[in-house]
């Protein structure tokens, strides 16, 4: 067999990173040549994690054919959000807990998905299945993933397996849960030094729903009004990322993560469907979404059903 690269998703979160560490970690434990690589570079909230356990970032890749046609997945299925050759190479594998949509594979292949908050808590069960040990690094990544993914357990994807998990990974770890979760989170939430370019794109995912390319990004704030007070220019942006990607709507979530309350921003048409998915009305193309903290949850569900 040739080697495997393992990566998650375009525009990397910390569960994208971290689940590709230590899923190829366990591949290369149990006898199979493979390297964790990404889609993007780590945010800051990501970096903070890697620079904490001192591990170095996973290489940015952009396509795989010309190294292997041999992959595996993590934190993805959707071919939109994977990299830009998916359509040609030989999936091994997928781990994940999101929706599958818009996927398929000539051959067989192992395919893990679990209504869970973090990709990491299903890897951790496969460590566990396999009787291999987690390095202490590797589980403070898979830890950091579980803190990010469930916004320290605030999440509504949260489940008591994520909890389970995280409480077992921080003790390999040898951190504070706690105190370590939430310093990692605040690393991620530094946006005033970032250009709106940079915070449409921090982590954002396109989806197609009913005939309609709908892209939605989140970012991670301690003060809305610091996203906000930028918003013609982020309206800007936005639509002529509309135009240059074919996308029909452009949706920033911006979420406050002491509050666990989210403010949308939408540029594109229709925005019907988006005032009957969340039950509001825009004023100034924005919604206030008490209690909304999770795009694969609370989010993208609502809008499917409302295209659909």
């Amino acid at each position: 067999m040739s080697k495997i690269l393992i990566f998650g998703h375009q525009n990397p979160d910390t569960d994208a990173i971290g689940a590709a560490i230590a899923y190829a970690n366990l591949q290369k434990a149990l006898g199979k040549d493979a390297e964790a690589v990404a889609l993007g570079t780590p945010s800051e909230e990501t970096q903070y994690a890697l620079d904490y356990f001192k591990l170095a970032a996973p290489r940015v890749i952009s396509s795989v054919k010309e190294e292997t046609t041999d992959v595996m997945l993590v934190d993805h299925n959707e071919f939109q959000q994977s990299v830009s050759d998916i359509a040609e190479l030989n999936i091994l594998a997928v781990v994940d807990h999101h929706r599958i949509a818009n996927f398929e594979t000539a051959n067989p292949l192992y395919y893990r998905c679990e209504p869970v908050g973090c990709t990491s808590t299903i890897i951790f069960k496969l460590y566990k299945e396999a009787g291999i040990e987690l390095p202490q690094a590797v589980a403070g990544m898979m830890l950091s993933a579980i803190v990010s993914d469930t916004l320290l357990f605030k999440s509504p994807t949260c489940t008591p397996e994520d909890v389970t998990a995280a409480n077992e990974l921080a003790a390999i770890a040898q951190v504070e849960l706690e105190v370590y979760g939430l310093a990692m989170l605040k690393a991620g939430t530094n946006l005033s030094d970032k250009s709106v370019e940079t915070l449409i794109d921090l982590d954002a995912k396109s989806f197609t729903m009913g005939d309609k390319v709908v892209r939605v990004a989140q970012v991670n704030t301690v003060d809305l009004n610091e996203v906000f007070d930028r918003q013609a220019d982020l309206e800007a942006v936005m639509a002529k990322e509309n135009q240059a990607n074919n996308y029909d709507l452009f949706l920033l979530i911006a979420t406050d993560i002491l509050a666990s309350d989210s403010e949308l921003l939408v540029v594109g048409e229709p925005v019907a469907n988006v005032e009957k998915a969340f039950g509001t009305t825009l004023t100034n193309n924005r919604a206030f979404l008490p209690g909304v903290v999770s795009r694969k949850k609370q989010v993208v569900p609502q809008l499917t059903e409302s295209f659909n």
